[in-house]
C-alpha cells in the first residue's frame, strides 16, 4: 500500500469517528433546542459562539490551521442551529 492509500484509510477511520461524534453532538443540540423552545430563548447566542471559538482556537494552538478550523467549526455550529430551528418548528407545528 502506498502513502496515498494509507492516508486515505486513516481519513476514512477519522471520518467514522467524526460521524459518531456528530450524532452525539446533534442529540445534545436537540436537547438544547428543546430547552430554548420551552424557555423562549433565541437559537443564536453570538456571545456563546464567540467564547467557544476563542476557547477552541486556544486548544488548537496552531495559527496555520486557525482559518480552516473556523470554517469547520462554523459548519458544525450552523448545522446545530439549523437542527434546533427544525426541532422548534416541529414543536410549534404539533402544538397548534
Amino acid at each position: 500500500m502506498n502513502n496515498l492509500d494509507d492516508a486515505r484509510k486513516k481519513i476514512n477511520d477519522i471520518d467514522k469517528k467524526f460521524i459518531e461524534l456528530f450524532k452525539e453532538r446533534m442529540e445534545l443540540s436537540k436537547q438544547i433546542g428543546l430547552y430554548k423552545y420551552e424557555n423562549n430563548i433565541a437559537i443564536l447566542d453570538q456571545e456563546r459562539e464567540n467564547i467557544l471559538k476563542n476557547k477552541n482556537l486556544e486548544l488548537l494552538n496552531d495559527e496555520k490551521l486557525e482559518k480552516y478550523y473556523l470554517i469547520f467549526l462554523d459548519g458544525v455550529l450552523n448545522s446545530s442551529k439549523e437542527y434546533q430551528k427544525d426541532i422548534i418548528d416541529e414543536k410549534i407545528r404539533t402544538n397548534r
